[in-house]
This record gives structure tokens, C-alpha cells and sequence, in this order.
């Protein structure tokens, strides 16, 4: 069945047997704990709701996987072990995510896991996309910086692999006492959209989809308006994590521009915690520029190869040599053939953090700091996996002990 497309609601066809759950505004879940009121988001998996929890008297955000999503289940086992080792933490309230319900519904189009979180604002994407400039104040990109090293230290201090590290999956909170007349009061109301076939004929009594779509509601806030109080985060998706000890993986899903070199020259060996510190690294870089370290549009393996070396010079020579795709842009010697100079990444760096903060008239980042961040970035960036530092050495890098922590400390954290 196809439907006429609508802007800003979930890919329509995915309301099929193995899809997605018809979910209603004002629909009760849970021997009615839960009533809908209002849609937070989707993705090609799952649709998170904003829910009253009448039992708690606040709201909640339910994610409702589709039917045949296979990593729902690995998902919460990975969530329920987070819970159930910080629940008594500091970092509980902040950076990683505290499962507070879950279970399964049936429905026309199968069986789905639903999770109950605190609900988020937005991802720091989110705050990006909705600015002109793209950059967060300088304090409000530090504190980000300094809490996602932090949560990705205790995560791999758990045994597990974050693996999908990007700032479409670093959230922001909402107030942690946000009740549902208060999002009756201070937000738009839902707007639905009216779902209408393709080939103009009723609906019918088909009960896979429902007769209206529902827009998120805009929670969204631009960048550079995000006060430092305001910029808590909670690590998200926890889809692709795993514990490497327990199952070896020898991919990645990760986007390709922040997929590190050892998944294209050491297929054989399995990703693991190092991988999740490259990432970070291009990560942070976008966090306090505009722009992302390595660019490309629907890169393949050898565009993003060449990326690397663009930025960050030749690759080590067992993999120098064995790469057949680099004839195309480097000499052997690892010149570029089109005579121009590298964009190397201190290049990059003054294109996308200070060159646009001095046109914004923020304050750029300073000389000691500039040199303390390019020895923690520049490690984190090393082609060989196992010479990248720990999660928990950058903890105590210079540059989080001189500016990372600081900041943290005026937030209160």
C-alpha cells in the first residue's frame, strides 16, 4: 500500500506487518500507566512518545520498536545493565540512560518492545540544524565535550562499546519535573496530518495504520542560544552497543565519515573500544566547530581513506601499501597528484571552530588550550588502534583537568 508522502511524520509504508505500531494520541499502554500524548520522534525502527505516567504523575518518553526490529531486545539488555549500575551513581541523572519500564504490546502489525525513559529535548544535531551558525557558546561546547568523554569513560569501564558515537545520538535534557500540563501550557498542541493513499482510495477498516500522522512536537532550541545550565546530556541509542568480551564484531555501522581505518584494513580483527575513540574524537571536533572533521557525500571506503590521509597524513606502511584505491589521489609518496596542499585537520580546525566563532563574535580557543585539545585529539585520531588512548586516560588529559572539568564545576556536575 502507498500513501501521499508527508513532511516531518515517519515513512508511511513502514505501517505494515513487521512495522510500525498504529499508535493514537490518547491510546493507554501498560493496564493503562501510560497515556500518549504527544510524539517525540522516530526513526527508521522505532517512534518515541511522550507519555503521561499516571502512576508518577510526570512524563515519560516510549520508544515502540517496529515488530521485526531484532535489536530492540539487545538494546534493553545492554540499557537494563546500565541501570543496574547507576542507579547510585553521580552520572545518573546527566549522561547515561536509566531504564524505567519495559514491555511488550500486541498489535496489527506484530509484537513490539516499548522502553520507558526520561524524556529528551533534543540531540545536539537538533540544536546544530536549527542554527544558522551551527556553533554552540564556547563554555556550552566544553561542558558537552567534557560530559560525553566522561559518559563514554564509564561505558567502556562497563565493558561496552558504544558504537554509533555521533551527535544525532547525544541528547539534551528536558527539566527532570517536566509535567504534562506544563507541555499542555507551554508547548503547540499535536498537529495531526490526515493519511491519505496514494491512489486516492478510503482507508477502509484496515487497521495497520492510523487515519492521522503525528508531527513531533518542537522542542528544538537553536545552538548558540543553549545556556550552560541547559546543557546536560544524556548518551542515547544504544542499539549497535555490545560487550566485546561476551560477542566479537568485525563491523561497523557507524556513519562512514566517522568510521575509524581499521575497519577497512583489518577486517579480521573485531572492533572494539578503540574504535569507539576515534569516533569520539570526530564527534568532539564537530561539538565545538561547525563543520565535521571528514566530509564526504555518501562516501565509500576509499573517499573516507583518502579523507584520513588528506587531514592526517600518510597511513602507516602496511597499510599504505596494500591500499589499491590511493593512485587516484596520492603519489606514492603521499603528495597530493593534484598538486594542491593537504587540508590538514589544524586546517580544518581553524575553518570550522575559529574562523566562524571570530565572524559570530564568540570567543575563540586559546592558544594553551588549542595545543592541550590537538595532543588529546591528534592521540585519539592515531591509525593504529591500540596505540589510541583509554577512555579513561583522557579523564585525566590536560585538557579535560584545564578546561573540561572546570566547566563542568560551574554546572554543578
Amino acid at each position: 500500500m502507498k500513501y501521499i508522502p508527508l513532511d516531518d511524520v515517519e515513512h508511511l509504508e513502514r505501517y505494515r506487518p513487521g512495522g510500525y505500531h498504529p499508535t493514537l494520541l490518547g491510546d493507554k499502554l501498560q493496564d493503562n500507566r501510560y497515556e500518549i500524548i504527544h510524539k517525540l520522534g522516530f526513526g527508521s525502527n522505532s517512534i518515541v512518545w511522550l507519555a503521561r505516567d499516571e502512576k508518577a504523575q510526570s512524563c515519560v518518553a516510549i520508544k515502540i520498536s517496529v515488530a521485526s526490529a531484532t535489536g530492540a531486545h539487545g538494546e534493553c539488555d545492554i540499557l537494563r545493565m546500565l541501570s543496574s549500575k547507576i542507579i547510585a551513581s553521580s552520572l545518573r541523572k546527566t549522561l547515561l540512560p536509566l531504564i524505567l519500564d519495559e514491555f511488550d504490546i500486541e498489535g496489527p502489525n506484530g509484537r513490539h518492545h516499548c522502553t520507558v525513559t526520561l524524556p529528551a529535548r533534543m540531540s545536539i544535531n537538533d540544536a546544530k540544524d536549527a542554527s544558522r551558525c551551527r556553533l554552540f557558546q564556547p563554555s556550552v561546547a566544553l561542558a558537552i565535550t567534557a560530559q560525553l568523554i566522561q559518559g563514554v569513560a564509564w561505558l567502556h569501564s562497563l565493558g561496552i562499546v558504544h558504537s554509533d558515537l555521533h551527535t544525532g545520538n547525544v541528547l539534551l535534557h528536558l527539566p527532570d519535573d517536566l509535567t504534562p500540563e506544563q507541555v499542555a501550557k507551554n508547548y503547540d498542541p499535536p498537529e495531526l496530518e490526515p493519511i491519505v493513499r496514494i491512489d486516492s482510495k478510503p482507508l477502509g477498516d484496515v487497521n495497520h495504520i492510523p487515519t492521522h500522522a503525528v508531527v513531533p512536537l518542537w522542542l528544538r532550541e537553536r545552538s548558540e542560544l543553549i545556556s550552560l545550565p541547559n546543557a546536560r546530556i544524556l548518551l542515547s541509542y544504544f542499539v549497535e552497543s555490545f560487550v566485546p568480551s561476551d560477542t566479537p564484531r568485525y563491523y561497523s555501522n557507524t556513519p562512514a565519515i566517522l568510521r575509524p581505518p581499521e575497519v577497512y584494513f583489518l577486517p579480521k580483527e573485531p572492533v572494539s573500544f578503540p574504535a569507539d575513540i576515534w569516533t569520539l574524537a570526530c564527534t568532539i571536533f564537530s561539538i565545538l566547530g561547525q563543520r565535521e572533521l571528514f566530509e564526504g557525500l555518501m562516501p565509500d571506503a576509499n573517499w573516507m581513506i583518502h579523507e584520513h590521509v588528506d587531514a592526517l597524513g600518510k597511513l602507516p606502511p602496511k597499510w599504505w601499501d596494500t591500499w589499491e584505491g590511493r593512485a587516484e589521489w596520492f603519489s606514492e609518496h603521499g603528495e597530493r597528484i593534484d598538486g594542491q596542499p593537504h587540508r590538514l585537520w589544524e586546517e580544518r580546525f581553524e575553518y570550522s571552530v575559529q574562523e566562524p566563532r571570530r565572524k559570530k563574535g564568540m570567543e575563540e580557543v586559546g592558544e594553551q588550550e588549542k595545543r592541550a585539545l590537538f595532543v588529546m585529539l591528534r592521540g585519539m585520531l592515531t591509525c593504529d588502534p591500540q596505540l589510541r588512548p583509554t577512555a579513561g586516560a583522557l579523564l585525566d588529559s590536560e585538557w579535560m583537568r584545564k578546561w573540561g572539568i572546570p566547566e563542568l564545576e560551574r554546572m554543578n556536575l
